[in-house]
């Protein structure tokens, strides 16, 4: 996409080449059902539409837009958009699952991490109100990491879960 940035719109300056191209872009996204003659023939019914009420985002455009070359690069410009999204849309799956494998991966370190870390003042704390709540024998926390400890008091809240569910 960005090598026909350099080929379209020869005359036009910087500025007005980057806000047709984003505006197509954007147009392109949109409607990207109707096809590539269903966008430029949206986008030409439009910017005429906004020239005659003097409205336009593009009062430069007044000159080209029945231009038999401006016509062919805003085509061409248009398939290149067009490519682009389809592709996107079929990476899509492979991303999503990348995104999984990183979740996964993030919280398999994060757990090594914990595993090689003493337990926390808060989480001994909560160990302790947790064993007196119901009458637990607590363990011996010194030998136990971070983790073991995390993992313990998510087994007893799983143990005694069924309690808060019972109360009326």
């Amino acid at each position: 996409m960005y090598q026909i940035k350099n080929r379209i719109y020869l005359n036009f300056d910087k500025t007005q080449k980057s806000a047709v191209c984003n505006y197509l872009r954007a147009l392109t996204k949109q409607n990207l059902s109707l096809g590539v003659s269903g966008v430029l023939k949206k986008f030409t019914e439009d910017e005429k539409y906004y020239l005659e009420l003097n409205a336009s985002r593009f009062p430069f455009l007044a000159e080209v837009i029945d231009n038999a070359e401006f016509l062919k690069d805003t085509e061409d410009y248009i398939k290149e958009c067009v490519k682009y999204y389809e592709y996107k849309e079929k990476q899509k799956p492979l991303i999503q699952a990348q995104k999984e494998f990183d979740k996964k991966k993030r919280k398999f370190l994060q757990e090594v991490k914990m595993s090689k870390e003493s337990p926390t003042k808060k989480q001994l704390y909560y160990y302790d109100r947790l064993c007196k709540k119901y009458n637990i024998e607590k363990k011996n926390t010194e030998e136990l990491s971070r983790l073991d400890l995390k993992n313990e008091i998510e087994r007893i809240l799983n143990e005694h879960s069924d309690d808060y569910k019972n109360v009326d």
